[in-house]
């Protein structure tokens, strides 16, 4: 996977935005809420954040057009 740093620590949102849709971000995590060692609640997240035309190229085939009639 290629790791890049940004030499600059001022980096704008956009910035971060456009580097985020480009290459995709999934974020994970769990909470969980006990009384007394009893876990009352359990919250699983899994988020997937990335643009339609990187996943796109991901996936190798393009999506078909809103207008066409799946096959």
């Amino acid at each position: 996977m290629d790791n890049v740093v940004i030499s600059s620590k001022n980096a704008t949102l956009l910035e971060v935005l456009d580097r985020v849709l480009d290459k995709g971000v999934v974020i994970s995590g769990d909470i969980v809420i006990s009384v007394a060692n009893v876990d009352l609640v359990y919250l699983g997240l899994k988020v997937l954040l990335s643009s339609v035309e990187t996943m796109e190229g991901m996936r190798g085939a393009p999506m078909s057009g809103a207008n066409e009639e799946p096959t």
